[in-house]
């Protein structure tokens, strides 16, 4: 069985000019991505792009692999911060409030770099993904189920570990969907507040029944 190539960079950098050339690295990674794919992007054109040597470039990456995966915890770091961001300024505010506004925070963070979004979830190999991405969806499913209990009284569902885990699929699910294959429906707020009812219908408790 051959062995997994590293995901993680050799080094960190520590001054500013190594700052500088690992964002270029990371620009370049992105923009090669974007426009060839995955399977097209390499190292040598990744060096070329970022207008470094590529012994410059081996010294913070030893791979492509590595550097992906340096992208993807990017990503996958951003969404915690703005859904952190949202639950906890909004903690004791109700579901109607709360809901619409993550649906809105996780649509802008898809519709940033939409193709580098479809790049990064369709084209990677689920065992390249660093343990720090799973991490943050479990940082994400944290926050999440910490809001629903505070609100428990008033939701239906009872079973919160499954509650949450419909409700951040289903929103990540729609809203990469609708950026990436129908990016027009979410150019208003119909998209947003379609979504919101679908998800506040099933949550909120319905004092009829």
């Amino acid at each position: 069985m051959p062995n997994k190539p590293p995901t993680t960079p050799r080094k960190l950098p520590r001054q500013d000019r190594s700052r500088i050339t690992v964002e270029a690295i990371i620009e370049a990674t992105t923009h090669i991505l974007v426009e060839e794919g995955y399977d097209k992007a390499n190292t040598n054109r990744i060096a070329e792009r970022a207008g470094i040597s590529i012994g410059s470039l081996y010294q913070y990456f030893p791979n492509k692999e590595s550097l992906v995966t340096a992208l993807m915890e990017q990503h996958a770091q951003e969404m915690v911060e703005l859904v952190g961001m949202k639950l906890e300024r909004l903690f004791d505010s109700p579901l109607e409030i709360v809901i619409p506004e993550i649906i809105t925070a996780i649509i802008a963070a898809h519709a940033i770099n939409p193709r580098l979004h479809q790049v990064l979830s369709e084209e990677i190999p689920y065992s390249e993904r660093s343990p720090k991405m799973q991490q943050a969806n479990e940082r994400i499913s944290i926050l999440i189920r910490a809001y629903l209990e505070r609100w428990r009284d008033y939701i239906h569902p009872q079973n919160i570990d499954l509650t949450v885990f419909i409700l951040s699929r289903t929103v990540d699910s729609l809203c990469h969907a609708a950026v990436i294959e129908q990016p027009h429906l979410v150019s208003d707020s119909q998209f947003e507040q379609e979504v919101s009812n679908l998800l506040l219908a099933y949550l909120i408790k319905n004092p009829a029944i």
